[in-house]
């Protein structure tokens, strides 16, 4: 019985000492095909990785490159004094084209096929055509910007459709930017600006203010447009040279409303209108004469006997 026992022992031993060695000479193999492999294509592995140093090397060099022809290009177009909304526009166009020229002879370098590459792009082209017509419609909407100019860089406009409302800061490709007075950025898509009206408030030098205020129906009128006419020829931001006009615009239902129009420089509209704002209910104070509230007189009709 021991000795049955002791022979299962050995030949398990041996049976564990063959798989072994079998294991360790797969293991061998494997890193001997492997060795072999890579001393094969070890001329190609140098060669990929030369190429892939060349692509990062032309692609630094390209930025290089753009970066000194964007810079030449803008000197240029402001040596000829075009809008800035123009030289912004360009320097996008000009960015996006170069850089596409750059990975496109970065992808040939590799290999790539220039026709094969050309026909990618071109049923790509037609599939983003189709897909991007937003985007196309923006770019669309750039070039009519800067071709109409409704407005340009620096100018204060209203989109009216939305009420968005600012500096214009930026025109690029697809998109403008606004600043606001709350130092807020706004995107707008170009398309949008287009294809909808708009206001610009700063297109003209002057701006008009156009107050209403509000009086008492006991309140001496002529007391009151006195009063508003000595404000505006006193205003030190109103322009004198121009008309100025106090009238009477509306006979409400709680007040006399007179109205004042004066014309100002566009930068100092809103600090005049503050202004005449708080010194007209000043000096209406002053003079005795009632900025009403929103009242309603109620007759109540007696029980006849």
């Amino acid at each position: 019985m021991e000795e049955e026992t002791m022979n299962e022992v050995a030949q398990t031993a041996q049976d564990t000492v063959e798989e072994v060695a079998q294991t360790t000479q797969n293991t061998v193999d494997e890193v001997g095909r492997l060795t072999s492999y890579i001393q094969e294509n070890i001329p190609v592995f140098i060669s990929f990785g030369l190429k892939v140093l060349f692509a990062i090397l032309i692609f630094c060099m390209g930025r290089v490159l753009i970066k000194w022809i964007r810079k030449i290009v803008g000197k240029s177009l402001e040596r000829s004094n075009v809008d800035k909304g123009v030289e912004q526009f360009v320097d996008s166009m000009l960015k996006f084209s170069l850089y596409f020229v750059l990975i496109f002879t970065i992808a040939t370098k590799f290999g790539v096929d220039a026709a094969s590459v050309a026909a990618v792009i071109a049923s790509a082209g037609v599939a983003l055509g189709l897909a991007l017509q937003g985007s196309l419609s923006n770019f669309a909407g750039g070039v009519l910007i800067l071709i109409l100019k409704p407005f340009k860089v620096g100018d204060y406009i209203i989109e009216d459709t939305n009420k968005n409302e600012g500096t214009v800061k930026e025109i690029q490709i697809f998109y403008t930017k606004l600043t606001t007075i709350d130092n807020r950025t706004i995107v707008i898509p170009n398309g949008m600006l287009t294809n909808n009206s708009l206001t610009n408030v700063t297109e003209k030098n002057e701006r008009q203010l156009d107050l209403r205020i509000g009086i008492s129906y006991h309140a001496d009128i002529r007391k009151a447009k006195g009063i508003l006419e000595k404000l505006l020829r006193e205003d030190a931001a109103v322009l004198k040279e121009e008309q100025m006009n106090v009238f009477v615009a509306e006979l409400s239902d709680s007040a006399v409303v007179l109205g004042l129009r004066a014309w100002v420089k566009n930068d100092e509209f809103w600090p005049a209108k503050w202004r005449i704002l708080e010194n007209v209910k000043l000096e209406l104070e002053e003079n005795g004469i009632e900025i009403p509230y929103p009242q309603m007189t109620v007759h109540v009709a007696g029980e006849k006997k």
